[in-house]
């Protein structure tokens, strides 16, 4: 191109560019009079002034929600939509074509008119009963007269907005109503019933969730007294084991003790036994009469200390033992004649009166 610059006001020759960088899975649009070319991803340099760029669009799937205007069924009742759209673009020059910038404004014109007319044959009941709208869903047969809004949804919306969206180069994958607003009196009317049915469904579902609380608290308390009773049944069990093996112990303790004090006791009287039987056999090997002798004097001696020196000591009798015989019977005679004597003392005082004291 040709410019004029500097203080000679001299003219000069520049060369205009356009740099573009398009990512992948993108294009471009590019006008050139009344032609249009699409310009795939890359790199791309532009010095022709003559062309301009129009427009870049992405290929990939794209989503969106879309509020629609009000529209009046056949009873005349105002409702306001929700739309969920998922599209993809395949044929930008043909969305170019009919002078649209994005595919969503071609869809979005195209979805207002078509839900236009459905809607103006449907009556409000059928619509209150019907929430959404999918695609995949299975199409019922036809019998239920409360589909009559997803069967208009699906058999002309889904049809119409496909075939409308292949016009402008567009797949239609999906299409929702994700929500309807109704207007007016019977609106609120609407709204009113809905929220005391929402109401009457939370008390009814507060009062399953209190009587499931509580059966889970009466069935959590019995496992606990349940738990707690085999506890103390163990506890009493083990206190009584206890109880019984403590009683073995010591009932074994104790037969063991008599046991082995029966067995000192057979000892120390079988070591004392042979002690006095080994003593005989040593005085009865003596045979001297003056040791023998001394023997005697040292027993008497042993004696008298053992049982002091006051002791009278009467032999038993034998031989040589007559006068300590006559000796003793003669003691005990005297000893019954004085018992006597004074028992007849006794019998002849009279009563009331005590005897003189000895």
């Amino acid at each position: 191109m040709r410019s004029r610059m500097g203080p000679a006001n001299a003219a000069h020759e520049f060369v205009v560019a356009t740099f573009l960088d398009i990512p992948a899975n993108n294009c471009a649009i590019l006008q050139k009079g009344d032609e249009l070319e699409i310009l795939p991803a890359g790199q791309h340099c532009i010095t022709n002034p003559n062309i301009t760029l129009r427009k870049l669009f992405t290929r990939g799937e794209c989503q969106t929600e879309m509020p629609t205007k009000d529209i009046f069924t056949r009873d005349q009742v105002p409702v306001s939509l929700t739309i969920y759209l998922k599209w993809q673009l395949m044929e930008p020059l043909k969305l170019t074509t009919h002078g649209y910038d994005t595919p969503y404004e071609a869809l979005r014109d195209k979805t207002q008119s078509i839900l236009t007319q459905i809607m103006s044959h449907l009556d409000y009941s059928s619509m209150v009963k019907q929430r959404s709208i999918d695609p995949n869903d299975t199409v019922d047969d036809g019998t239920d007269p409360n589909t009559a809004f997803l069967d208009a949804l699906r058999s002309r919306a889904m049809d119409d907005l496909h075939s409308a969206a292949l016009e402008y180069g567009i797949i239609l994958k999906d299409l929702a109503v994700i929500d309807r607003q109704f207007k007016g009196d019977i609106a609120s009317t609407m709204d009113k019933l809905t929220t005391r049915a929402l109401q009457a469904q939370v008390e009814a579902a507060n009062v399953d969730r209190e009587n499931s609380n509580r059966v889970k608290k009466e069935q959590g308390s019995l496992q606990v007294a349940q738990v707690q009773a085999s506890s103390r049944k163990t506890q009493a069990d083990a206190e009584a084991y206890a109880i019984v093996a403590n009683a073995k112990a010591v009932a074994e303790a104790l037969q063991i003790d008599a046991q082995a004090r029966a067995e000192a006791t057979r000892l120390a009287a079988k070591a004392d036994a042979d002690a006095i039987r080994l003593k005989a056999a040593a005085d009865q090997d003596v045979q001297d009469p003056f040791a023998r002798e001394m023997e005697f004097r040292r027993n008497e001696v042993e004696k008298i200390a053992a049982y002091g020196n006051k002791t009278v000591f009467v032999p038993a009798g034998g031989a040589g033992g007559g006068a300590p015989d006559a000796m003793t019977m003669g003691f005990a005679a005297g000893i019954g004649s004085g018992m006597r004597r004074g028992w007849g003392e006794e019998q002849q005082q009279p009563q009331g009166v005590k005897p003189p004291a000895k």
